[in-house]
């Protein structure tokens, strides 16, 4: 969740490091710090609160250097404040840490008897005084970091400065997210590619148990134990351009109007397609798919939700049965695996802790037909998986997911269809439909988002209001369940969703007129059901404000507030009703005078547990 960068290079590095932490804000942070080595030692300045925090410290010190390191925290262990900012400082080396470390205590007693003194909470100053320890017997810089982090255990990524040897840094990776630049100034090292794309393109993504030290000249790569490796180098396909605000007064904003063209560029492929083949999947794909018995999708958050409304997809249409877990609770429960499971994994960033610690675990149970679907080609949940589709939504920079879930929900739209096909409950005439119906949704996606002002509208009455309940039915439960996410993730406001069904057996009592009671209500076979339940929350004097269908036979009145979708899109519908619940989310905040793309507590790419 935090952010590293780091900079060997021929000039200044100063720049180039402050500006890889503005492109990593988004991931989520309570404090920033930067170490430079130069011909004048080590200097180390950390700061509370924003990057801007921190340059301005940097400015007012007039620090300069050649090689440096930077990086912004998200509090795992202690408080924040300054003395827990990265970077740490034993002597003269710096570290700065993602991740955690968790044997902290037992190296930290064992550190503590050899007389090292700890002035931090945190977790990541024992690496520093480890590798001091080390030096005292290897004095090659390198040689000692590499013999202290085969010491370490847990999740980490490291970035390590030394003031004897003020030219090189070493990374090490271990199930966090660190890559590598190749410039032509110099050499880089950052937790996501997004950092250095003001210096590079080509980029070495490390594996897990690599080390490497970085210089202005040379990078060389070694397993923990010391063993020399080679990865290969690529060329990133993102641009720069990409990660840019442009227009938009917030990157929430921009995500939500960019659904239409990631939804294109996502389904591309099936603009001249006459049918749906298993080979989008991997060249594996038809052989493991057609095997399967059951599926297991594991998930966390925004991505969890999308798993949900796929299992409707995937039973009704495919017959598949299928089971959605939280990826944060399926490892530590006793579960029944069969070899024949098909393992759906799927997150954003493909670097979210929890959900590769389920797939690992899934794997040890014998479960080794797995798919996954992420927006990062070059992730671990990528390369970790057997299968993979690959969505186009381009990047996400704000906190609250939103495109990255409508391609994630019209890639497992996509499966199904496969899955279906395969089992041979798919007609070619319903299979050209669907393909046709998938081809609209940019198109159908760009008319809901025409509906703005009238939402902006109601969400300046929601901005007063403390509480609000989100209703649904069927496979728009879910996309209950992902509106009152947003709701609460960016503005605030407690919210809670429910099956509709389930209103009158709990839930009921807390409507008044100062919950406003939101339903997603599209026009499909529980319509009527939904009316049903809708008036339960009528008859208790609740206010309602409700998402409907163009033919919807909903009648508005003083306490039932309406707003046409442009058209039913059938099982897709999913698709367009939640993109009204994640623009009444985003004014709310605004009314508000919320953080939209950083909102309090949360981060971005989650890779602790």
């Amino acid at each position: 969740m935090c952010g590293i960068v780091a900079a060997a290079s021929d000039g200044d590095v100063v720049p180039v490091l402050l500006e890889g932490l503005r492109r990593l804000e988004y991931r989520g942070y309570d404090s920033a710090g930067i170490a430079l080595t130069s011909g004048h030692g080590l200097h180390c300045l950390r700061a509370v609160g924003r990057v801007a925090e921190l340059e301005a410290e940097v400015d007012a010190a007039r620090v300069s250097g050649p090689t440096g390191i930077a990086h912004t925290r998200w509090a795992t262990h202690g408080v924040p404040c300054e003395r827990n900012a990265h970077p740490h400082v034993s002597g003269g080396i710096a570290v700065v840490h993602n991740g955690i470390i968790e044997n902290h205590e037992e190296l930290r007693d064992r550190l503590k008897k050899e007389g090292f003194i700890f002035v931090s909470d945190t977790d990541t100053e024992v690496v520093g005084h480890l590798i001091a320890s080390e030096l005292k017997n290897e004095p090659d810089f390198f040689a000692a970091a590499c013999r202290a982090i085969a010491q370490l255990r847990g999740a980490f990524a490291l970035a390590i400065l030394c003031d004897t040897a003020p030219s090189s840094i070493v990374v090490a990776r271990e199930g966090a997210p660190l890559l590598i630049g190749i410039g032509e100034n110099g050499n880089y090292a950052a937790s996501d590619v997004s950092a250095l794309l003001q210096v590079t393109r080509r980029v070495i993504y490390l594996e897990n148990g690599d080390c490497a030290e970085i210089s202005r000249e040379s990078v060389s790569i070694a397993r923990f134990d010391g063993t020399p490796v080679v990865r290969d180098e690529i060329e990133s396909q993102l641009s720069g351009e990409a990660i840019q605000l442009g227009a938009y007064r917030h990157y929430m904003q921009k995500e939500i109007f960019e659904q239409p063209a990631a939804l294109s560029n996502t389904l591309e492929m099936l603009e001249v397609a006459g049918s749906v083949q298993p080979g989008l999947f991997g060249a594996e794909a038809e052989k493991t798919l057609s095997g399967v018995r059951q599926a297991l999708i594991l998930a966390c958050g925004t991505s969890y939700h999308a798993g949900l409304v796929a299992r409707y997809w995937f039973e009704s249409m495919a017959k598949l049965p299928c089971v959605v877990e939280m990826a944060s609770e399926y490892r530590y429960r006793d579960s029944v695996p069969d070899a024949e499971t098909l393992v759906i994994t799927l997150s954003q960033s493909g670097e979210t802790a929890d959900t590769l610690a389920a797939l690992r675990h899934a794997k040890t149970l014998g479960m080794n037909k797995t798919l996954c679907v992420c927006n990062v080609p070059e992730s671990s949940l990528v390369r970790e998986n057997a299968l993979r589709f690959i969505t186009r939504a381009g990047p996400e920079i704000g906190v609250a997911s939103t495109k990255a879930f409508t391609t994630q929900l019209a890639a497992l739209y996509l499966l199904t269809l496969i899955l279906a096909k395969q089992r041979g409950r798919l007609s070619n005439a319903d299979e050209a439909v669907a393909l046709q119906s998938m081809r609209h949704l940019p198109v159908a996606v760009s008319r809901v988002l025409e509906l703005e002002e009238e939402i902006r509208r109601w969400a300046e009455g929601f901005a007063t209001k403390q509480h609000v309940l989100f209703l649904g039915r069927g496979r728009h439960y879910p996309i209950a369940m992902e509106g009152a996410l947003k709701l609460k993730e960016i503005t605030y406001i407690h919210a809670e969703a429910y099956a509709a069904g389930e209103l009158k057996h709990g839930p009921l009592a807390l409507v008044d007129r100062e919950m406003p009671v939101v339903a997603v209500a599209p026009n499909d076979f529980l319509l009527e059901k939904l009316k049903s339940n809708l008036q339960e929350v009528r008859a208790r004097g609740g206010e309602l404000y409700v998402f409907a269908d163009r033919d919807s036979s909903i009648p508005a009145s003083d306490n039932v507030h309406l707003i046409h979708l442009p058209e039913h899109y059938g099982q897709l519908s999913a698709l367009l009703h939640v993109v009204p619940l994640q623009l009444l989310a985003y004014h709310t905040a605004l009314a508000r005078g919320a953080d939209v793309d950083k909102p309090r507590n949360l981060a971005k790419s989650v890779t602790v547990e």
